[in-house]
């Protein structure tokens, strides 16, 4: 029997009020997705844990299994053959470094010290919880890795810009503009309450609020800073309370969909349709 690891689920109801969950799963010589039926939320397997399957069907490349069908197994150490396939949180000494890489961008800057001490007390938070339920780093320690991969494009892009931008700006909001996810997703990705009744912007636009008020930043400032982490999302059809406005706010919000955009792609099998995306992706031949 061929034994894979999840790589990524969410959760859906039928028609008929059945539950089902959806699996990314993945081995050495295969990735796909496919539809177990009659998986509650909380029942196994969740990411990162091994599974197997006694049979599943396979109707013009849509593949499906049935409860009884799938077989749950263990949470892989670092000995297992399948443990490198997923994803994992980087290391601190890569988050740290490109926190330096930042400071020395804005040597003069008034907020070096609220950068460096929110970089510190984020890193093991953000180690632990998902960047999103599904489509891109759904998986524990993938908003670590999704923020790391916005500061680290910060620094090449930055200098790059044909107009002048604040840094310290941008870095402060893109450690924050995802912020809320620690209370709107579990550990495992499933969504929670505050999910619904705030969003995890509203969450995150107060927080760090809060924080440059405690920390007595002029209130125009504020509003600039808070504004680059409301308009992240950049559309608002796609959540996001105010449309970017600044060049700080543009950068990030691009940043954040190029970061986004290019996790799925990465985590998505061969040919597989992307609703994300709009579009399949047909993945290099090995």
């Amino acid at each position: 029997m061929t034994e894979y690891i999840v790589t990524g689920r969410s959760n859906g109801t039928t028609r008929l009020g059945s539950p089902y969950c959806n699996l990314k799963v993945k081995n050495q010589k295969e990735e796909f997705s496919l539809a177990v039926w009659d998986v509650a939320p909380n029942d196994a397997p969740t990411v990162g844990q091994l599974v197997s399957f006694v049979t599943m069907q396979n109707n013009d490349g849509k593949r499906s299994a049935k409860r009884g069908d799938m077989l749950p197994g263990a949470m892989p150490d670092a000995s297992h053959p399948l443990y490198a396939l997923l994803p994992r949180p980087i290391e601190r000494s890569t988050w740290d470094a490109t926190i330096s890489n930042l400071l020395a961008m804005c040597p003069n800057s008034p907020y070096s010290e609220i950068i460096a001490d929110a970089a510190d007390k984020l890193y093991q938070p953000y180690s632990q919880y998902p960047a999103a339920s599904s489509i891109h780093h759904a998986f524990r320690g993938g908003l670590l890795n999704h923020v790391h991969q916005m500061l680290h494009m910060l620094e090449g892009i930055a200098p790059c810009m044909p107009y002048p931008i604040r840094v310290d700006h941008c870095a402060l909001a893109i450690l924050f503009h995802d912020y809320g996810k620690v209370q709107t997703y579990s550990r495992e990705g499933e969504a929670q309450p505050e999910d619904v009744l705030l969003g995890h912007i509203y969450i995150s636009a107060v927080a760090l609020q809060r924080e440059l008020e405690r920390r007595s930043v002029p209130q125009d400032e504020v509003q600039r800073i808070v504004h680059i982490v409301l308009s992240h999302h950049g559309q608002k059809e796609w959540g996001s309370p105010v449309l970017p406005c600044s060049q700080e706010a543009m950068l990030v919000h691009f940043l954040d969909n190029l970061s986004a955009k290019s996790d799925t792609i990465e985590g998505s099998p061969d040919m597989e349709y992307v609703s994300a995306l709009g579009t399949r992706v047909p993945k290099p031949k090995a």
